[in-house]
């Protein structure tokens, strides 16, 4: 028997996007896609001769934005560049003289990605972590008290190991480093071992990460900060309440608040702040409630469909019929009330930053020329500090801070999760790599030092994720009788 005709027939250019749809749907896409770039970055800058210089030319390529030709290059990026070293993102802002040095911007296409890209992923990060305050897995006292007792323990213990072997020297400014964890890494490692790997846990280890984030996040503000412009400051706290107005008024355009965004992260630019802590900030002023309740949407969904189906029944052509117009419209309006503004933007932006932003800071940062290092390098106190904080710093700590959290009654550990899973878990919050390669740019002047620190990063990342991935899977291994019943299943 024929099979039903498709409502909608396929059209060729389905047929080259179906496979990149389907693999930016998988969940461990995400982390793979960052491991490659990680690693065409390592090939490219240690080819020989020229073709590995491009690598470091090109970040070191200037991109100026200014209006009426106004205004000198800030950012102090020449000052740390190297050509066989990298080029940190960031540096301290001059003092804006005029209105007209706000609208000037002269940098580097590192501080484009590291400064201008990277405030996107800081307002999703902020999103994430409003939306899980208010609805999520932080939303109660019972169910936020482990990963937050993890997630501080993955901070103090990492910063602890680092600071012991760097303590009295100018590198101890680099104890941030091993403190952070890639998100995106961590649950695509969990997300290889399919449904062997309990719910609970990933939600564990989720809660644990955006806690991780504001950790991250209140480290770069207070600590990584050199030098205040007050007045910038006050123009970017002034939109931030003009933005807190609009929530409260009921302004429910995502687009407002990244416009208005914009103007807050140029003032944080200029102020000597990090420019992405602007990102986390304009998070918490975009409204997080939805316009009509469910039954409210439910009921105008079902008017408008009912129009839908009552009017033209001899015209099926909706972009003629102005009646069917009107309902589809309708039904648009209500989809769009019944979602939380946080919700949109989230959804609008996820895929920029998880595909796109991402990969190109991993591209630009991961980078490390290995000619002329030695093994003192390696073994020497910066990259101990970051790998040794990396995977030991994080499984006491997460592992330690989970433990005693629980037997002091403060919380109790996910169903069906136990201890063995716990330390997996606690090893995987050590894969710290793009957010701790971002640090680690704030907080070392050379660029040596900051090679040096990126190979801690990679070593500690890689070893933390390997070691964390078996224990993980011994933990979770599914007796023949479950595996075969799945197997069939699968079939």
């Amino acid at each position: 028997m024929a099979s039903p005709r498709p409502h909608r027939s396929p059209q060729p250019i389905d047929r080259v996007l179906s496979p990149i749809q389907s693999f930016m749907a998988a969940e461990a896409s995400a982390g793979i896609l960052l491991l490659a770039m990680a690693a065409v970055a390592m090939i490219w800058s240690n080819l020989p001769g020229d073709s590995g210089q491009s690598y470091f030319d090109l970040w070191h390529t200037e991109i100026n934005v200014s209006v009426g030709g106004h205004g000198e290059a800030h950012g102090g990026h020449d000052e740390h560049y190297s050509g066989d070293g990298d080029v940190p993102g960031g540096g301290v802002a001059a003092a804006p003289e005029s209105w007209l040095d706000y609208l000037t911007l002269e940098h580097d296409l590192h501080w484009w990605i590291n400064d201008a890209l990277m405030a996107i992923f800081f307002l999703v990060v902020g999103l994430e972590i409003k939306r899980e305050l208010l609805v999520g897995e932080l939303s109660s006292v019972r169910k936020a008290a482990v990963p937050i007792v993890a997630a501080i323990g993955g901070m103090v213990g990492p910063a602890l190991i680092y600071a012991a072997l760097n303590w009295g020297t100018p590198e101890i400014s680099g104890w941030g480093v091993p403190t952070a964890t890639d998100i995106a890494f961590a649950v695509g490692v969990l997300v290889l071992l399919g449904k062997r790997v309990p719910l609970a846990l990933k939600v564990f280890l989720l809660a644990l990460a955006i806690v991780d984030d504001l950790g991250a996040v209140m480290v770069i503000a207070l600590f990584y900060t050199e030098s205040l412009h007050i007045p910038s400051l006050g123009i970017g706290f002034a939109v931030l309440a003009l933005l807190g107005l609009f929530n409260i008024t009921g302004v429910r355009k995502p687009l407002v608040y990244l416009l208005f965004g914009v103007v807050v992260w140029l003032a944080f630019v200029k102020s000597g702040v990090h420019a992405t802590i602007a990102g986390v900030l304009v998070a918490i002023t975009v409204p997080a409630s939805m316009r009509i309740d469910a039954s409210k949407f439910k009921e105008e969904a079902k008017s408008a469909l009912d129009r839908f189906s009552d009017v033209g029944k001899h015209d099926n052509d909706v972009p003629t019929n102005y009646e069917r117009q009107h309902a589809v419209h309708a039904l648009e309006v209500g989809c769009e009330d019944v979602q939380t503004p946080l919700t949109r933007l989230e959804h609008m932006l996820h895929p920029w930053v998880t595909f796109f932003i991402m990969p190109i800071f991993a591209l630009a940062n991961a980078g490390v020329r290995l000619e002329g290092m030695d093994t003192s390098m390696l073994l020497g106190p910066v990259a101990l500090g970051v790998a040794g904080g990396l995977f030991f710093g994080k499984l006491i700590g997460v592992f330690g801070a989970t433990f005693l959290a629980v037997k002091l009654g403060i919380g109790q550990l996910p169903r069906g999760v136990g201890w063995t899973k716990i330390a997996a878990v606690s090893m995987l919050a050590g894969i710290g790599f793009t957010m701790a390669m971002f640090v680690a740019g704030l907080a070392y002047e050379s660029p040596t030092t900051l090679d040096t620190a990126k190979l801690g990063v990679l070593i500690g990342s890689t070893v933390s994720g390997v070691i964390g991935f078996l224990v993980l899977r011994s933990a979770t291994k599914l007796p023949p009788s479950v595996r075969a019943a799945q197997e069939a299943e699968a079939d």
